[in-house]
């Protein structure tokens, strides 16, 4: 959604002359006493050193007030507020005699009393302190207490002798200071051997294969971190080779050192220690020794309510399995086996429950089921027992949304969802969904001001890799979470631009074979775009059609062309009638009834060629992949990275069948599908976003974007809804949608699209109050044409002098936090346009005027 930014330079200028004044008038050290220091900076040095190791830092106790952009705004806040509001407003009460019994009598003593509680003579002050931060003086206390969190932190590391100091430094200023920690490290400790004390045989065995790969190895320097990852693996590998219920706490260590030999005090001897498994009863605890299990018995209840009496079940033998059900059991017994990874006579593994768990979860037809792990009766073997609760077979959803953008003044969308579960009893699901939106377009030139957009969509999904003839679990197990999606949909727009009318069908397969990685492969997409209105090509396309019309007013006398102008706005500069004035116009040129001079000729024809290829007709068969890959390790991680590569072909099918079936041919040669040239061409994006945590919940983030299409064979052009766009929201955020490029050219509000582009973003963000947060940030790139019919020189990409068109676009934003989301708001600069000439491409448009103001919900990337 975007909105022209209305605040002028003049007004802007007072905004921000105001701003600084109000800023530049807040006492920093207001409530500092005066034998009081206001903390400004810590430093940590080991051995003379400084760190710059973020982990080591938040071991500081005491920090600094926050900063937003090195201003320390959450303080000054604080500052503003009152100190004692209710003793203030009291003494401004009794100031003047009478002015209470006046107040009391005008409106009551019962108002007078409330006024003193109200947001403006309180309230607003305790809000103050609430988003502000009281100011952070020098406690040595806290200091000290710094000083044993590094002394521990260090000691972790093998360093057992350190010693910590710190020294308070004042600054110049008055009444601030800086705490300098210093470590000393001296010699660190070294593991001189290993040894183990293990009281179960099954355990000591299973230790003895794996020893190879312990964190703790003989000559490495002592680090707790160590330690801590092999208790993690060993309780792991465990816990995944039959000892179901081995307990982390049973792992110890000892470490040992030998004073009886004369030697190097910096070595020392590590015992492994690992206990028989402890019960705790009601009045004891016992012990005994760990085993291995296996399982004798595997047992399902599919439809299980909390309470059920399973005495009184049905069931029935499948593959090992037994299945319980209550009157009739509604699901193929295959498509509950397939969700669990437990088989009978296989060793326990964590690993499987984990499986269990995601796989049942996936299939949409179970609540999140309950897992029961017991041993049976000789207490050698195990038996499972799986508690399946299902969803309601049937769940409606109404969705509805308001919009507006630079296109839309307001828009109303309205949605509807009926999902139906285990549709064929093989835990199946049928998703029925249609929508529609409708409102008030900007744009009143269009023949009408109100538009819609009605649809409807059928999907169907498989919660495995349905292929006819193969058997495709060898290379996607069940484990990868398989699905299988078959959907059709279809579209009609009313005053969208040429009124577009689609109908889609995709045959879709995904899976993730672990939490970091996933895959998408759409084995067939099958797009028909038809376009209802393409006699309103220049309506829509308001800059091709200004400068048809400019060149058109070169020969406007010539008596050819008379019928094709409307003088009615203005006698002196008539313009074409559309759709009439603009095709006449084009077709004498084109076929040399008036005479033009050559680059009148070539621009036409650019025009032509581009209004052929966005209003013609599209059919589009693709097959496309998608790969993508992150390690975040969760909702709060900072620090990751996300990398997508697709790769899309479309048109091969038919062209391969083109050679068996003779196809119709079109003027231009192209072969026909149902009256409609197939689409043919190749498509590749790479897509990398890198997140940095700085410190303090400030982020910088990185994306870079590449993507090229390129059509061969029956097109020599990419459709209009494969190609790319710049601009908006999520890209340049200083141009709107499809304004910005190809290239160089200056085609403004157009909807610009070409089939190569180059993107990169860099953002930094950072707190400022409470939920909200702000960022600064830097967009890079711009779309050409490239290998396709576009000659345009300023459109084309021609090798690496093309990257002087790049755009620039810099600006800030701010982001209110709502937990579930995050809605945003950024103004955008052009800094740098590639459609001005090059001497005013820097700089032309850098004022609050021009700026572009987007508006968008969560991160752009």
């Amino acid at each position: 959604m975007n909105t022209p930014f209305p605040l002028k330079g003049i007004a802007a200028k007072i905004g921000i002359f105001l701003l600084i004044a109000l800023l530049s008038s807040c006492n920093t050290l207001k409530r500092v006493g005066e034998d009081e220091l206001l903390l400004t900076k810590n430093t940590i040095l080991v051995d003379g050193e400084k760190v710059l190791d973020e982990d080591i830092k938040s071991l500081i106790v005491q920090k600094p007030n926050t900063r937003v952009l090195g201003y320390p705004l959450r303080l000054n806040l604080y500052n503003l507020a009152k100190k004692d509001p209710d003793s203030t407003f009291q003494a401004w009460l009794h100031k003047k005699p009478g002015r209470e019994e006046r107040l009391a009598n005008l409106l009551s003593q019962k108002q007078v009393d409330a006024l003193g509680e109200s947001f403006f003579v309180k309230g607003y002050s305790e809000w103050l302190k609430k988003i502000g931060e009281a100011p952070v003086v020098i406690d040595t206390s806290r200091a000290r207490k710094t000083l044993q969190r590094l002394n521990s932190y260090y000691g972790s590391k093998g360093y057992f002798n350190n010693s910590t100091t710190f020294k308070i430094r004042e600054e110049k200023r008055e009444q601030r200071a800086a705490i300098d920690y210093n470590v000393t490290l001296g010699k660190p400790f070294y593991i001189d051997s290993l040894s183990r004390n293990i009281a179960s045989p099954a355990i000591d065995s299973l230790y003895q294969r794996t020893r190879e790969n312990s964190f703790i190895k003989e000559k490495k320097q002592f680090d707790l971190t160590d330690f801590n990852n092999e208790r993690q693996r060993l309780t792991e590998l465990f816990r995944n080779s039959g000892v179901y219920n081995f307990q982390e706490s049973s792992i110890t260590y000892d470490i040992l050192r030998d004073t009886t030999e004369i030697r190097d005090d910096q070595q020392m001897n590590v015992e492994l220690n690992i206990d028989n498994l402890r019960k705790r009863s009601d009045t004891a605890i016992t012990t005994s020794e760990y085993k291995v299990f296996s399982f004798e018995k595997i047992n399902i209840y599919a439809d299980y309510e909390f309470g059920d009496e399973t005495e009184t079940l049905q069931s029935t033998e499948f593959e090992n399995y037994t299945i319980y059900f209550k009157e009739k059991l509604r699901y193929k017994p295959k498509a509950l086996t397939d969700a669990i990874f437990f088989e009978k006579d296989s060793l326990y593994r964590d690993l499987d429950r984990l499986r269990t768990y995601r796989q049942i979860t996936n299939l949409n037809t179970f609540k999140y089921p309950n897992i029961q792990i017991l041993e049976d009766s000789t207490q050698t073997k195990l038996i499972s027992n799986i508690f399946l609760t299902a969803r309601p077979k049937y769940s409606l959803g109404l969705n509805l949304d308001i919009t507006h953008s630079n296109i839309q003044r307001l828009g109303i969308g309205f949605s509807s969802s009926l999902i139906t579960r285990n549709v064929f009893g093989g835990a199946e699901t049928l998703s029925l969904s249609a929508r529609g939106t409708f409102g008030l377009l900007s744009d009143t030139s269009l023949p009408e001001d109100f538009f819609s957009e009605v649809g409807a969509d059928i999907n169907l999904t498989f919660p495995r890799i349905w292929f006819p003839l193969l058997n495709t679990k060898r290379i996607i197990p069940n484990f990868m979470l398989p699905k299988t999606s078959i959907s059709a949909g279809t579209s009609f727009q009313k005053n969208i631009g040429l009124d577009k009318q689609t109908l889609n069908s995709i045959l879709r397969y995904g899976w993730v074979p672990n939490t970091y990685k996933r895959n998408s492969l759409e084995l067939l997409n099958i797009l028909y775009v038809r376009n209802v209105n393409p006699d309103r090509f220049f309506n829509v396309y308001t800059s091709t059609y200004e400068s048809l019309d400019d060149i058109a007013d070169n020969y406007e006398d010539d008596p050819v062309l008379a019928d094709f102008f409307d003088s009615t706005d203005d006698p002196d500069d008539p313009n074409l009638i559309i759709p009439e004035g603009t095709t006449g116009f084009t077709q004498a040129v084109l076929d040399g009834t008036i005479t033009t001079d050559t680059d009148d000729f070539i621009d036409v024809s650019r025009i032509e060629e581009r209004r052929d290829r966005l209003t013609e007709n599209n059919l589009i068969f693709s097959s496309n992949y998608t790969f993508t890959k992150n390690n975040k390790g969760g909702i709060n991680d900072n620090s990751f990275y996300q990398f997508r590569l697709n790769l899309e072909s479309a048109g091969n099918l038919l062209s391969g069948l083109s050679y068996v079936i003779p196809f119709n041919q079109n003027d231009n040669d192209n072969l026909l599908v149902f009256g409609v040239p197939y689409s043919q061409y190749v498509k590749t994006e790479f897509d990398f976003i890198k997140h940095w945590d700085l410190s303090r919940s400030n982020v910088l983030a990185f994306r870079s974007f590449l993507g090229v299409a390129i059509p061969y064979g029956n097109s020599e052009s990419v459709p209009f809804v494969r190609s790319y766009f710049a601009g908006g929201s999520n890209d340049n955020r200083a141009w709107f949608p499809y304004s910005l490029g190809p290239g160089s050219s200056s085609d403004i509000n157009d909807f610009n699209e070409a089939n190569l582009k180059l993107a990169f973003n860099l953002e930094y963000r950072f707190p400022i109050v409470g939920n909200i947060k702000g960022a600064l940030f830097a967009d890079a790139g711009n779309i050409w044409n490239v290998w396709d019919n576009v000659d345009d020189p300023a459109k084309t990409f021609s090798g690496f002098e093309s990257l002087a068109d790049i755009a620039l676009g810099t600006g800030f934003g701010l982001r209110y936090d709502f937990t579930y989301f995050v809605f945003r708001v950024d103004t955008g600069f052009k800094t740098y346009n590639p459609a001005e000439v090059q001497s005013k491409r820097w700089f032309r448009d850098y004022n609050f005027s021009n700026a572009v103001i987007q508006i968008g919900i969560n991160y752009p990337f």
